[in-house]
């Protein structure tokens, strides 16, 4: 597993419940650490480490959305379905066009979080 997905890994497992984060958030807190940079596709990189978790690791994924506060997974293990499913059970709620409201269920890491997070995953 590269630096890069294990701190992709690293930031998603700190998503509480309840709460929702975008693939480019994701890939701005990475960037943060220029040995995690994976420029203007990490977005995407995120997105496909999200979708090569290994079955062993018990990652929140489905917390994990896209910047216009929608489901966009396109994963065969992974469906929307499922997706919308357990963001219900954590207690976030849509809107009747399908959408997460940023406002209300953003998740706002403080710097030292981050810290925590990425201090033992540097490449």
């Amino acid at each position: 597993m590269t630096p890069f997905t294990r701190s992709v890994y690293a930031v998603v497992a700190a998503i509480p419940s309840g709460r929702v984060t975008s693939y480019g958030a994701v890939a701005a807190i990475l960037g943060r650490r220029p040995a995690l940079r994976a420029g203007p596709s990490a977005p995407r990189a995120v997105g496909g480490a999200l979708s090569a978790i290994p079955d062993e690791l018990d990652l929140p994924w489905w917390r994990v959305i896209n910047s216009s506060g929608r489901i966009s997974t396109s994963s065969i293990h992974h469906t929307a379905q499922i997706q919308r499913a357990l963001l219900e059970d954590d207690g976030v709620q849509f809107t009747e066009t399908g959408r997460i409201d940023w406002d209300r269920y953003e998740w706002d890491p403080k710097d030292a979080e981050l810290e925590q997070m990425l201090g033992t995953v540097d490449a």
